[in-house]
């Protein structure tokens, strides 16, 4: 009887060797297109990260005094994204984070972490030095992601050691595509088609954000989010923002531009305004941004500035805001932020009329709200402007002196780009504001550019430095680094 039971046993024993096994626990949620700190002010920032699925994301500061920050789900509804406020920071202090996600339970699976810094902004009162970089124009025109560099400038930016990188807009071309040859003849990351609805939108953020440069920059430093028109559509404005030749169906797009724009972009939230992206961030004694939205409340290109009332880019809750701003601003040098330029003509084709403040051919610019605005700051005696300027994709710095009975009023401004796309030089400039040519830097003509390494020398970002007296350094810098113009403004 034992002979036989022991042979049943051995029969047996192989079934036990080939049981199921548990499934493994399924890997954790991953921060896929790295950590953005938006907005900083001297207290205050606005952390943005994205999962890879639904998930929580946790924050850890280091460096100095600040509040606990309390965990964020991300949802499939904001295509994964998620910002928290990061409060009770000391000014002019800098901070390392640690960021990850997991799936918020109890013993949560942790995924990797994310590691960066960023500095908040001096305390208003501090006669601090302050290094600010800014570009706009990525991935225009088919010239998009290099299949080896990437965005090459973003990493010269990166070097440059910035405080704060404002982008100035046109940070995405949603009314462009890209493919496996680029523009300029070299094997780029292609792929991405036009944006015809939000998911179209978000896709075109993935795209330039997946860019290990740009990671590696966002990574280091506080960033100053702003939209232009690509982020939409050419030259939108919330009456001109429903194309209908195809792809286009003649839907609104821009509430889709702005729903991608805000997710992928930290911003300063106003409660009960969600919408709102004009604002100004104070760096220190000497430095204030005004960031305009020269959208989503502008009228239409088209129309005619002729009326009793001027023609309006910034719409009047808007004007008026930037004008009280401006007003209560005790800082040496207000930087006025508009990614459309003074008096460089912009517009395609120019039959739309034109999309910047210049009027230049015809009436149809905003000339008549810029020279109010213009006429307001000399009246208050605000001298020590600056304005950052993007949007035609080459660079320039003008000195303008807009009234010949007031000669001593003079504005600055530096218009720069493309960090990325095409190259397109124009010297025309309208003559209304009493512009100055400083400097003009691009070739000669777009079809003299023909290949990727003449790109990337055209290709260029702007530099403020304001030194601890209040003496403000203007630049212009090229994609290997070298100051291809340097201005310095004694406040």
């Amino acid at each position: 009887m034992s002979r036989w039971l022991l042979v049943v046993a051995l029969v047996t024993l192989p079934g036990t060797a080939t049981a199921a096994r548990p499934d493994p626990p399924p890997a954790p949620a991953a921060v896929t297109h790295g950590v953005v700190v938006g907005d900083a002010t001297a207290g205050t920032a606005t952390l943005w990260a994205r999962a890879d699925r639904e998930a929580v994301l946790h924050v850890r500061l280091a460096g100095g005094g600040h509040r606990p920050s309390e965990p964020v789900r991300v949802r499939a509804s904001d295509d994964f994204t998620g910002t928290t406020v990061l409060e009770g920071l000391r000014p002019g202090t800098a901070y390392a984070y640690r960021a990850w996600f997991s799936d918020g339970a109890p013993g949560a699976n942790r995924g990797p972490e994310t590691r960066g810094s960023f500095r908040t902004a001096p305390a208003p009162d501090e006669a601090a030095r302050v290094r600010l970089a800014f570009g706009g124009d990525v991935a225009g025109q088919n010239a998009c992601r290099d299949a080896v560099e990437g965005f090459p400038i973003l990493d010269t930016i990166r070097r440059f050691e910035p405080d704060v990188f404002v982008g100035l807009g046109d940070m995405i071309y949603a009314d462009n595509g890209c493919t496996d040859v680029g523009r300029y003849g070299n094997a780029q990351v292609g792929g991405l088609g036009i944006a015809t609805d939000l998911a179209g939108f978000r896709e075109h953020w993935r795209y330039n954000r997946a860019d290990p440069a740009s990671q590696r920059l966002l990574g280091g430093t506080s960033y100053v989010g702003v939209w232009d028109d690509h982020e939409v559509v050419n030259d939108f404005g919330p009456l001109t923002d429903a194309p209908a030749a195809p792809p286009y169906t003649g839907a609104h797009l821009m509430p889709l531009g702005r729903e991608a724009f805000l997710d992928y972009t930290p911003v300063t939230a106003f409660p009960g305004s969600p919408h709102r992206l004009h604002r100004s961030l104070r760096w220190g004694r000497h430095l204030e941004l005004f960031v305009l939205d020269t959208r989503q409340y502008r009228e239409a290109n088209f129309a005619l500035d002729d009326g009793a009332e001027p023609k309006s880019m910034l719409g009047g809750e808007q004007l008026a805001w930037l004008r009280a701003a401006l007003a209560a601003s005790d800082a040496t040098w207000k930087v006025v932020v508009s990614s459309v330029p003074i008096s460089i003509p912009t517009g395609f084709p120019h039959t739309n009329g034109r999309d910047g403040w210049a009027d230049f051919d015809q009436q149809t610019g905003f000339e008549r709200e810029l020279l109010e605005l213009l006429g307001f700051m000399r009246d208050r005696g605000l001298d020590n402007t600056v304005w950052i300027t993007t949007d035609v994709h080459f660079a320039e710095a003008f000195r303008y002196r807009p009234f010949p009975e007031t000669p001593s009023f003079t504005v600055h401004e530096i218009a720069t780009g493309p960090l990325n796309s095409g190259i397109f030089p124009n010297r025309a400039f309208d003559e209304t504001v009493g512009p100055e040519s400083l400097f003009f830097f691009g070739p000669d003509t777009p079809e003299a550019v023909v290949s990727w390494p003449e790109a990337k020398r055209w290709f260029n970002f702007g530099t403020l430095e304001v030194a601890r007296d209040g003496t403000l350094r203007a630049g212009i810098v090229d994609t290997a680094g070298r100051t291809q113009f340097s201005l310095e403004l004694a406040p």
